[in-house]
This record gives structure tokens, C-alpha cells and sequence, in this order.
């Protein structure tokens, strides 16, 4: 009605405003319409399902519930992200297992009826009832393996410091072999990170000093359960592992230098040199720095032979199990095999003489 009243007016004032007014009169109403019916249409859609509901109430409750639910759930994600960082920095380093049944270990690591998995359980359970030996530590296996295993023994066990690093200091043994014309020791690389330059012998120092003053703590804790909980808190700080496992480097890297010296003068060396040296991979120092040490805690562990070079170097007597011969002459091996009566003993036993576990004979 409203509509002809207005098309009307418009037609008694001229077409043209008629016809503009008809155009937008009929735009409005048809919005008009569509605004009822969608409100309409929502009205019978929420109606109908109410109806059809078994219980409205308990779906009621329930949509409170998921409503303060979608309400709180970004804040949590944003709560949780902002703690990532301090949950990554607050991560402990677990490079030392707990003590573990040795028999436990072996059923669930070699299960199965392959001659390997059959030959490595008898091998420990050979450490089980003859060696008597009951438990076990597992290192991370890790290019760091080897001297994890070592170290970890010296300190757990209260080991003193080798007696040629009592006689001098041994912080200053990189400027040592520096002056003696070896200038390529600056090509030393702290396992990933190759660090090169005059550089090398200020954190060569920092490593060394750590190694030493932690080696002497530990010998001064005379109680063992606390020198063995002390020992797995500090190698749970990965930074200051690492800078000790670099600082056992050098100290391999020195007595490979000394026993070089040694053998040009025509002194008595150690058996394993003979070995040692024929290698076309390090007939020398610098040839052993460069293609084999600079690699140990990056792309390579130690080999076998360079276990020998561990035990000459911290005088110990490396008691090895290596399971994977056993039943042969070589299941047992002690590196070196020619150590001193005074060298303290450790033990540590291997599948592949690759990586490395620790036996514990009492804990």
C-alpha cells in the first residue's frame, strides 16, 4: 500500500523520480523479507532441535561447559608456549643410566633366535655368573662414548690424577707443543665445532683447568654413594661434559706427541705404538689429529687401538668385555696390555667396540 501511495506522488511530480523511488522502495522490502525470513528460519532451526532433544538441560550444561572450555584453551596454549623455552633449559642431560639388571638388559635388547642375539645373551650372562657382575650402567651412545665411559669411572671411583699431570701444569701444555714447532695445533677441533687461530689455546686452557679441578674433587670425596651422586649430576650438564671430553683429547694428543718424541730418540715406547704408528692414518701427530681425533665427538668415535692410547695416557688398566667375542681369546681384553702393577684398574664392556657400557661390580 505503501509502495502505490509513493509510486503515485512520484507520478504526479514526473516519471524519472517515480520510476528511482519504485527502485528503491522495492530493494527495501525485499531486504525486509529476507531479514524475517532468515530470522524466522533460524528461530525454527534452534526450536526444533531443542525439541528433538532427549534432555535440553544436560545439553545445556554441557555447551557452559565447552563454551568457558574454547574460552580458556588459547590462553593455555599461549601459557605453554611461553614455558617452552624454560622446560628446553630446564631439560637434564641424561648421558649416565641408572644401575639396570644386566640379564633384564640383554633379554630386551637381543630377544629374538639369530646366533647374534643368542651369542651376546650367553656373553652376558657368561658376566652374570662367572664375572659376578649383576648390573649395568648404559652410556649414551653418542661419538663421545668412549671417554664417557672412562671418565665417568675415574670420578665415580675416586681415581687420582696420573702422575706426570700431577708434575706439571697442565693448562699450559698446548703452549707447549705450540713452541716446539708445532703450529698446527691451532687446527684443533672441539668435536663439532671447528675452532681454529690462536684462539684454540684459551679454550684448550678452560678445558684443561676444568678437567683438572673436577678430577681433583672428586678423588676428595672419600664417601662413595656421594662421589657416584655427584658424578651423575655433573655429567648431566652437557656443557661442561664436553669441555672435559676435549680436554681428554689434548691429553691424548700430548702423549701422542711425547711418545713420538720418544721413539725418534730411540726410547722405550709401549707395545701398542708399534700398532699405533704403522698406520698410514697417523704415522705422526699431526696426521693422528687430523684424521682421526678431530673427529671423535663429531662424525667418529674412538677406534680400538686409540683405547690403548687412553689407558696410556690416564694410566689406567681398561678391563674390556667385549661380548660380541666371546668364546675366543680376545672376550676379555685389557688395554693397554702392558700397564704398570700401580695403574688403577676400571671396567667397561662393548657389543660392537664401538659403544659403550659400564659393568658395576658393587653399587
Amino acid at each position: 500500500m505503501l509502495v502505490e501511495v509513493k509510486v503515485a506522488s512520484a507520478a504526479r511530480s514526473g516519471s524519472g523520480m517515480a520510476t528511482l523511488l519504485l527502485n528503491q522502495d522495492i530493494n527495501s522490502t525485499v531486504s525486509e523479507t529476507k531479514i524475517h525470513s532468515f530470522s524466522q528460519a533460524f528461530s525454527w532451526i534452534i526450536d526444533w532441535t531443542w525439541k528433538k532433544l532427549p534432555n535440553p538441560l544436560i545439553v545445556g550444561i554441557a555447551a557452559i561447559v565447552l563454551s568457558s572450555w574454547f574460552v580458556r584453551t588459547p590462553y593455555k596454549w599461549v601459557v605453554y608456549l611461553l614455558k617452552w623455552p624454560l622446560r628446553i633449559r630446564g631439560k637434564r642431560n641424561i648421558s649416565v643410566g641408572p644401575p639396570m639388571d644386566i640379564l633384564e638388559y640383554a633379554n630386551i635388547e637381543w630377544k629374538g633366535d639369530t646366533k647374534q642375539a643368542e651369542k651376546l645373551r650367553m656373553a652376558y650372562e657368561d658376566i652374570y655368573l662367572l664375572h659376578h657382575i649383576k648390573h649395568m650402567r648404559r652410556i649414551r651412545g653418542d661419538n663421545y662414548c668412549a671417554l664417557r665411559a672412562v671418565l665417568f669411572q675415574i670420578f665415580s671411583q675416586g681415581i687420582p690424577l696420573p702422575s706426570w699431570m700431577k708434575e706439571q701444569d697442565i693448562t699450559k701444555l698446548p703452549e707447549k707443543i705450540f713452541m716446539h714447532g708445532c703450529n698446527w695445533v691451532q687446527q684443533y677441533n672441539f668435536g663439532p665445532e671447528r675452532y681454529t687461530g690462536n684462539n684454540v689455546f684459551g679454550k684448550l686452557r678452560k678445558c684443561l683447568e676444568l678437567l683438572q679441578v673436577q678430577w681433583m674433587n672428586f678423588h676428595g670425596i672419600k664417601d662413595q654413594e656421594k662421589r657416584t651422586a655427584m658424578c651423575i649430576k655433573l655429567f648431566s650438564k652437557q656443557e661442561n661434559e664436553y669441555k672435559m671430553f676435549e680436554a681428554m683429547k689434548f691429553l691424548m694428543l700430548y702423549t701422542v706427541f711425547e711418545l713420538h718424541e720418544g721413539l725418534k730418540d730411540g726410547e722405550d715406547v709401549p707395545g701398542f705404538c708399534s700398532i699405533f704408528f704403522a698406520r698410514d692414518s697417523s704415522p705422526d701427530p699431526l696426521s693422528f689429529m687430523m684424521n682421526h681425533l678431530n673427529q671423535v665427538g663429531d662424525t667418529g668415535g674412538l677406534e680400538q687401538i686409540e683405547m690403548f692410547l687412553i689407558g696410556c695416557t690416564f694410566q689406567l688398566k681398561i678391563r674390556t668385555f667385549r661380548l660380541y667375542k666371546h668364546g675366543t681369546e680376545e672376550y676379555v681384553t685389557c688395554y693397554p696390555q702392558d700397564c704398570q702393577r700401580e695403574w688403577h684398574e676400571i671396567l667397561i664392556l662393548t657389543e660392537d667396540d664401538r659403544h659403550y657400557n659400564i659393568p658395576i661390580t658393587c653399587e
